[in-house]
């Protein structure tokens, strides 16, 4: 796996791009660009059947944080990385679709609004459909109603068929700690990242579009991004999370 995301990250050199990969075999590692600091972690098309969303415990309470994620897993499971994968509303329950082991928990959301979700277009990650990844605006996922393992619906989308959000400010004061997923054009890999520092909208789909190469990509959130990623020592705790996406692998 770590050959491929040397592979697929091979134009890092001329594009200000550096990739640090790490020891660990969760596939997460240190990323510059533009000047600014992320930690990406890649899953493999094979991988796909160990990525999980998770939101609620087996009492239907909310699970909240990532102590409470590892908790609710299998013996002789671990948790190799999780992020938040989407806002929800104060009860902690989804604002859009959520799909989880092909149940759908929440119905999808296509209505213009205040916020970033509103702030159409915004779009889906689904996985183990037609292709193993994908990140489909949300209107064109309502009508065609693709088959997916796991969908999570958040908004906006970054990158759009190759192109910025059309709303992306580049001289933006608007500025957060970000995190997202992004798909690679064969639907083979996807890209889960989170800022080092606060940054930019435009900043932040641009480490998608131009860093990882990706034609479609989408924001999950930025006032309460966190990620729990052991290989590379971070693990972030705050305020309590709705939607967790995360990938799972077999303690030695």
């Amino acid at each position: 796996m770590m050959l491929e995301v040397q592979r697929q990250l091979g134009v890092a050199l001329g594009m200000m791009f550096a990739f640090a990969l790490p020891a660990a075999s969760d596939g997460c590692g240190h990323l510059e660009h533009d000047g600014q600091g992320y930690i990406v972690c890649q899953v493999a098309a094979a991988q796909e059947p160990a990525l999980r969303l998770w939101q609620d415990d087996e009492d239907g309470k909310p699970l909240n944080n990532f102590n409470n994620v590892r908790k609710s897993l299998a013996s002789g499971e671990r948790l190799d990385f999780a992020m938040n994968a989407g806002m929800f509303h104060p009860d902690y329950r989804p604002v859009g679709l959520l799909v989880i082991d092909g149940q759908e928990r929440h119905g999808i959301n296509t209505q213009a609004g205040g916020g970033n979700f509103g702030m159409l277009p915004n779009g889906v990650f689904c996985t183990g459909g037609a292709r193993p990844f994908q990140v489909i605006e949300s209107r064109a996922f309502a009508e065609a109603r693709p088959e997916c393992r796991l969908a999570t619906q958040s908004g906006p989308m970054l990158v759009i068929d190759g192109a910025l959000h059309p709303r992306f400010l580049v001289d933006s004061d608007s500025r957060y700690i970000r995190n997202g997923v992004g798909v690679s054009p064969d639907g083979q890999t996807a890209w889960f990242a989170i800022s080092d520092r606060p940054v930019t909208f435009h900043q932040f789909g641009r480490l998608f579009r131009d860093g990882l190469q990706v034609r479609d990509a989408l924001y999950f959130d930025g006032s309460i991004s966190r990620l729990y990623a052991p290989g590379v020592n971070r693990a972030d705790f705050g305020r309590s999370l709705g939607p967790i996406i995360g990938l799972v692998g077999t303690a030695e």
